[in-house]
């Protein structure tokens, strides 16, 4: 009979081992599967008819010049390169998104801690006197004290065995939630870039505006000099005069004017690159860019190439992760624990043998009643990965549509740009005529103040036209994903085994 006790106290716990390490592989959840989009096969506003006659851009080959993580680089423009360099530096924006970043991978390692055990020590040392006065059970009382000292040295282990996937799926869980806010460091980098080019040659817009409103106002001042003259040997009247004074008097506000709209794009820029606006100034230079050759791959690619279609569809994985969490609390929850150390009266016999103690074994809780609860989690999870899975494919359609929209943005200002280039060489001949038929007599100054602000109107057009232009060239390559894709998320095992990564 002894024999076949000791077996079975020798069988039971390897029994019990194995059976646990078995149910460690079951896997509680639906298994992730991307989420199916559709992709055009070719971007619409992409034709080889609609860039038959453009200047200024073309249509890239798909890798001709393939965009990098600095592609701002390919306008060739030292000063914008130096700014750009400083938003990662300088940015609070960045910065932020960085730290919350941080703390996502955090939350990795803290859900990883959970695959192991919890171990606690708990030394003590007590000091401890009875009353020195006690009830007798005849009713006497006794004077008798007791006096002594207690020595512990308790451990105790508690652990809870995966049996069902729960621990792993929150593993899982913030491991994708981490890949998520790493993409979205990327898109808040790639937004803030975007937004620092649009600014920085809206602002050469404005010098290029700047510089033309000074010619012309040079070239009213001469026009009114002349009528001045003409007025004072009796060839012209003195409405001509006050019509020249007039239009100079108002291109010179408009010329005034410039510096609101420059001041304002230079305080943004100074916010972008983390610097007080009090503190900083860029030179003056008109626009001279002209918009690069963008390579822009196939539509496909573009599910890999943007940073916020890459954090909605990790934010899939994590929520399906999180379903899985929910349907493992129908399964019962194993703890083995157990308690050991040393327990003496007297130090000298504290850490021997003999004063030994320990206590060991397995728990299971299952819940049997909880009024559906358990039931309504996880139809919330369910419901919570189909509003994720209708905001990945909307992220996917948003950006096709934004590639889509600057497409057409610069096959449209191409054209129109070359159009408008004649319409300003016809003022300018316009205004030609109109001076010498003025000069020799023969038409009003009238004439050349309507032919003056024709041509003045059709330049600020030409250089609105120009800026609009190079915006949209910043904002196609924002909308293709500016040269990042998926490869340089930090894979879910790299941040499940707390490898060291930077953004």
């Amino acid at each position: 009979m002894r024999d076949i006790m000791t077996c079975f106290h020798l069988k039971c716990p390897v029994c019990f081992i194995v059976t646990l390490s078995l149910l460690a592989g079951c896997m509680i959840g639906p298994t992730y599967h991307r989420p199916s989009v559709q992709t055009p096969a070719a971007y619409k506003e992409l034709t080889p008819a609609d860039f038959k006659n453009t200047e200024g851009w073309k249509k890239a080959q798909p890798r001709d010049n393939e965009l990098r993580g600095k592609w701002w680089e390919i306008f060739n423009d030292p000063q914008l390169n130096a700014l750009e360099e400083k938003v990662d530096v300088s940015n609070q924006n960045i910065a932020a998104a960085v730290a919350s970043f941080f703390a996502a991978r955090a939350l990795v390692k803290e859900a990883r801690s959970q695959l192991f055990p919890l171990v606690t020590i708990a030394p003590a040392i007590t000091r401890q006197r009875m009353p020195s006065v006690a009830s007798g059970a005849s009713g006497g009382s006794s004077s008798q004290a007791l006096t002594f000292t207690e020595y512990t040295l308790p451990f105790d282990a508690s652990w809870q065995p995966d049996l069902f996937g729960r621990i792993r799926n929150t593993i899982r869980s913030a491991a994708y939630g981490a890949q998520a806010s790493e993409a979205d460091v990327e898109n808040t980098r790639l937004t803030i870039q975007t937004d620092l080019a649009s600014d920085y040659f809206q602002l050469r817009g404005e010098d290029a505006l700047k510089q033309l409103l000074d010619s012309t106002v040079a070239a009213y001042q001469k026009s009114l000099d002349l009528t001045k003259a003409l007025y004072e040997t009796g060839i012209d009247s003195a409405e001509a005069v006050e019509q020249a004074k007039t239009q100079l008097e108002a291109t010179e506000a408009q010329d005034v004017a410039v510096g609101i709209q420059r001041a304002q794009f230079e305080h943004a820029i100074a916010l972008l690159i983390g610097q007080a606006a009090s503190t900083f100034s860029i030179p003056i230079a008109p626009l001279k860019s002209s918009p690069p050759a963008i390579p822009l791959g196939v539509p496909s690619e573009l599910l890999e190439r943007r940073p916020d279609i890459a954090a909605a569809e990790r934010l899939v994985a994590q929520v399906n992760a999180q379903v899985g969490i929910a349907e493992a609390a129908y399964f019962p929850t194993v703890t083995l624990s157990g308690a050991g150390g040393f327990e003496s009266f007297s130090a000298n016999t504290w850490l021997t043998w003999p004063a030994r103690f320990f206590s060991i074994g397995p728990a299971a809780v299952e819940t049997i009643f909880d009024a559906g609860l358990r039931r309504a989690t996880v139809e919330q999870y369910k419901a919570q990965y189909d509003q994720a899975v209708a905001n990945y494919r909307e992220a996917v359609l948003s950006a096709f549509q934004q590639v889509e929209d600057n497409l057409a943005s610069l096959r449209i200002l191409s054209e129109e740009i070359r159009h408008q280039d004649e319409a300003v060489e016809s003022a300018e001949r316009t205004l030609a005529i109109a001076e010498n038929l003025y000069k020799l007599g023969i038409d009003s100054y009238l004439n050349v103040v309507t032919a003056q602000i024709s041509l003045l109107s059709n330049q600020q057009t030409a250089i609105g036209l120009r800026i609009q232009q190079m915006t949209a060239s910043v904002g196609l390559i924002g909308a293709l994903g500016g040269g990042w894709d998926t490869s340089g998320l930090a894979s879910p095992r790299q941040l499940i085994n707390g490898e060291s990564l930077k953004p």
